[in-house]
């Protein structure tokens, strides 16, 4: 529901910007897709430094597992978001700085889960289902029609490679975390 207003709010930005643009030659905005995406990895990095920091409290070891799967997650969704943020018009050179902004919100919540380490897991408890429910709803409210705006057989065959490619790197994260 907070994601739908956000974006709500974003498309209402996007077009009263437009409406009072009365520069043709303008450079066209970004879309609200981009920030949505900026907001919700922001606040999936948050969450990952909060599991990071958690995870270093219960051991060294523990810890650096932990670091090294968000890492190895990190790397394949950094480069999607690059390629959305590119999609919703950022140039190259601000989609990867507005992507280094939003992974710094790992370091705060690692420091987060280091001061209030009695309570960090506990908030970690509450924001996950947050942070799923924010990808989950810009999977469906925007990235699946974009896919579907496109009726060529090797684009469905490429899309369906890409998610299941998606899906597999999942799965073997999850093997080689258990």
């Amino acid at each position: 529901f907070g994601f739908f207003i956000l974006e709500q709010l974003l498309h209402w930005h996007h077009a009263h910007t437009r409406a009072n643009d009365a520069c043709p030659n303008c450079p066209e905005p970004t879309q609200p897709l981009g920030y949505m995406i900026l907001f919700s990895d922001g606040f999936h990095n948050f969450l990952d430094g909060i599991i990071i920091g958690i995870s270093y409290l219960a051991g060294p070891e523990i810890g650096i597992a932990t670091t090294i799967a968000i890492i190895l997650h990190e790397i394949p969704q950094e480069i999607g978001d690059f390629g959305v943020l590119l999609h919703a018009g950022f140039s190259r050179a601000r989609a990867l700085f507005m992507n280094f902004l939003s992974a710094l919100t790992a370091f705060a919540g690692v420091t987060l889960a280091l001061v209030a380490a009695a309570s960090a897991e506990a908030f970690a408890l509450w924001v996950v289902p947050i942070a799923a429910g924010g990808f989950i709803y810009i999977a469906v409210a925007d990235l699946v029609p974009e896919l579907r705006k496109t009726n060529a057989p090797s684009m469905l065959v490429l899309q369906l490679l890409a998610i299941g490619a998606g899906v597999a790197a999942m799965y073997a994260l999850r093997v080689l975390d258990a």
